[in-house]
């Protein structure tokens, strides 16, 4: 009860700050509180979350706004937490609607010139399965990088495929084709130095972004009774 008192205070007080201190019209306006409140919710409802860490929560409950927003910051924040547990030294970076995984030490990386995944690679994503099966509500985005070495088309081509890798690979775990999105990126975003061979090493990777689905969505607003 006290949580509830809390958010409806909060609440109130959003948006009647809101309508006071800013000359704009409804539907502005609305959409301004709203997407404040989503984002306190989002941060109040993720903190109270056993390790609750509120960012991600504070800015996907601001993307959708108002209760729904929290709801759905909440649930994100606890898929990124669990990512966070099952993988040793990988962090969650937020973007606008949903979650960008670096996975550090446990990176899926690639031979050259290789789109076939290494034992190594396999066993770096088996720890990443039961994480995205437990949320079958969000949309998986995986990213194909290349060092800088070789032609440009020939590298993006080989992005693509460690991508489509990947997603082969996921798929073959049990996780729905359905949900993933693939692009290959290339040489054109390192996060090491191409001039070493450990530089290279590194930028021969896939990323992933995660992201609520419209049924996710839909689900914490019914739930919000919005």
């Amino acid at each position: 009860m006290k949580k509830i008192i809390i958010l409806s205070l909060t609440a109130s007080l959003l948006f009647n700050t809101g309508c006071d201190s800013v000359n704009i019209n409804n539907t502005q306006g609305g959409a301004a509180a709203g997407a404040v409140l989503g984002a306190v919710l989002g941060g109040i409802i993720g903190n109270n979350v056993k390790g609750g860490d509120t960012a991600t929560g504070a800015v996907i409950g601001g993307v959708l706004g108002g209760l729904a927003g929290g709801i759905l910051g909440n649930k994100m924040d606890k898929q990124a937490r669990e990512i966070q547990q099952s993988i040793p030294g990988a962090e969650v970076a937020v973007t606008e609607g949903g979650i960008f995984i670096v996975l550090g030490e446990n990176s899926i990386n690639f031979d050259v010139a290789k789109s076939t995944l290494t034992p190594a690679a396999k066993v770096n994503l088996d720890k990443l399965v039961k994480t995205f099966k437990d949320y079958p509500d969000t949309n998986l985005g995986i990213y194909g990088h290349t060092d800088s070495r070789g032609k440009l088309d020939f590298n993006m081509k080989l992005a693509q495929d460690r991508a489509n890798s990947v997603k082969a690979y996921l798929v073959s775990q049990g996780v729905a084709e359905n949900r993933f999105y693939t692009k290959g990126i290339g040489p054109a975003e390192p996060i090491a130095d191409n001039e070493t061979a450990e530089g290279r090493a590194k930028n021969r990777r896939v990323e992933f972004t995660i992201k609520a689905n419209q049924k996710m969505i839909n689900d914490a607003k019914k739930e919000a009774g919005e």
